[in-house]
């Protein structure tokens, strides 16, 4: 994918009242878009996703897969607040000249949404064949859709919500504080707590999977053993890996945005809002998904119009909208004849 940098020069007022003086959104393409501009694939990422799309989902994206650059023009925005070129706690505060930190303002998604949407502007694009994303990327589809209802065409939410749900906030708040407890956590460096990031990730790890997945992957196979299960040094390993690519700031930046996500608010509750949203829309949810339980995404299929819901049968908890690439392509295609 090709990366590049959109610069917004003038100020940019966030939810919560704060103002960016200006920001930058790093953002990747991959094929050529038509002149109809009805080939747009348009994908929003989670949580601690980035804009290259095809690391983190090569079984949607790329060659020969369901989003093939030879006929799709695919786009992916890395959203303000994370930390792969977009503004966020690790980059220059133009009034300080110094790297944010802990003084970068609070975000929300629908200030992510309405970032991501001066860029479409920017690049001339009027209309989305579709949109998608599963998680944190499905809070940001909703909510352009329900933004902008006439630019998008085809939605696709995975495991998603219309508002976070306390079981949600609850997990990202015992995670900051598992953050919190790192002494270094305020420090202003980009090491600043990986410690406390490392307990934060693999805490997020019980909810992104579940019992079931536990047992099937992380079982060990000697009975005599008394140390060194594989369920440690599994979460151990998704700590540090976590750390090689992420950073604490962006973390608790994200995470407060996650817990920030109604579509309801400022629009008389989440069944008006969604009642906002013309794009023929597909939602997908993962039968075993511990975080963002199935009766979520039931209750926006009821109340979005022309909303079809399907579910996928998987271990793999909220991660399966990250790894069940053959069953997500089915149903994608299914739908899409009817809806084509």
């Amino acid at each position: 994918m090709e990366s590049k940098i959109f610069k917004y020069n003038e100020d940019f007022l966030l939810e919560a009242g704060a103002t960016l003086h200006g920001f930058q959104l790093q953002y990747s393409t991959l094929g050529k878009i038509n002149e109809s501009q009805s080939n747009v694939i348009w994908v929003c990422h989670a949580l601690t996703g980035n804009s290259l799309v095809t690391e983190w989902w090569d079984g949607i994206v790329g060659d020969g897969k369901l989003y093939n650059p030879k006929e799709h023009y695919i786009i992916c925005v890395n959203v303000l607040g994370s930390c792969y070129g977009s503004t966020g706690p690790h980059e220059i505060n133009p009034e300080t000249k110094k790297l944010y930190y802990l003084d970068f303002p609070d975000v929300t998604i629908r200030d992510m949404v309405r970032a991501i949407d001066i860029l479409r502007e920017s690049l001339h694009i009027h209309k989305i064949h579709t949109l998608l994303g599963g998680s944190l990327g499905g809070q940001q589809a909703m909510e352009w859709a329900i933004m902008k209802p006439d630019l998008i065409e085809h939605l696709i939410l995975m495991a998603t919500n219309a508002q976070h749900s306390p079981w949600g906030i609850a997990f990202n708040e015992t995670q900051r504080m598992a953050i919190k407890a790192d002494p270094t956590w305020k420090n202003e460096s980009k090491d600043a707590g990986h410690e406390g990031l490392k307990a934060a990730r693999a805490i997020g790890m019980l909810s992104y999977r579940n019992y079931e997945a536990y047992w099937n992957t992380q079982l060990d196979s000697d009975i005599e053993k008394l140390e060194h299960y594989k369920a440690s040094s599994y979460q151990l390993y998704q700590g540090m890996k976590l750390v090689e690519r992420f950073n604490t700031h962006a973390y608790l930046c994200l995470s407060k945005a996650m817990d920030s996500h109604h579509v309801g608010r400022s629009r008389g509750g989440v069944k008006n809002a969604l009642k906002q949203i013309k794009a023929k829309t597909l939602v997908i949810g993962i039968s075993s998904d511990f975080l963002f339980p199935v009766v979520e995404q039931k209750f926006l299929a009821d109340h979005i119009p022309n909303a079809k819901y399907e579910e996928i049968d998987s271990f793999y908890g909220h991660d399966g909208f990250l790894v069940e690439f053959k069953a997500i392509t089915e149903v994608i295609l299914d739908w899409k004849q009817l809806t084509d």
